[in-house]
């Protein structure tokens, strides 16, 4: 999870728990304080739903970009190997050429 992201749900968590408190100590009518906490509590799951989803997006948005960086790289790194090996397989065959030339020397 992100800096920003567990910031802002400390808030929203800090924010409910203040207005619960806010509103059990409050001098109301038992009526008003369970229809506050009650709207309260609504309203706070509604704005944890909406930090789920953005934390979802945000997730899906990383992985997906991640997935792509980490294809470039492995299109890369299979390319430089494949030029790599090209230029080993052409020195071991001039090298092969030249131990060749010198078993045809020693055989005469």
């Amino acid at each position: 999870m992100s800096k920003n992201t567990n910031t802002a749900l400390g808030l929203l968590l800090g924010g409910a728990i203040g207005a619960t408190l806010g509103i059990l100590f409050a001098p109301d009518k038992g009526v008003n304080t369970r229809k506050k906490l009650k709207d309260d509590a609504i309203a706070t799951k509604d704005k944890l739903a909406d930090s789920a989803l953005q934390l979802k997006d945000q997730v899906a948005s990383t992985i997906t970009s991640q997935k792509h960086s980490l294809d470039s790289q492995l299109e890369t790194v299979i390319s430089d190997a494949s030029y790599k090996a090209d230029d080993v397989i052409t020195t071991l065959e001039s090298k092969l050429k030249v131990l060749k030339a010198k078993n045809k020397k020693l055989q005469k």
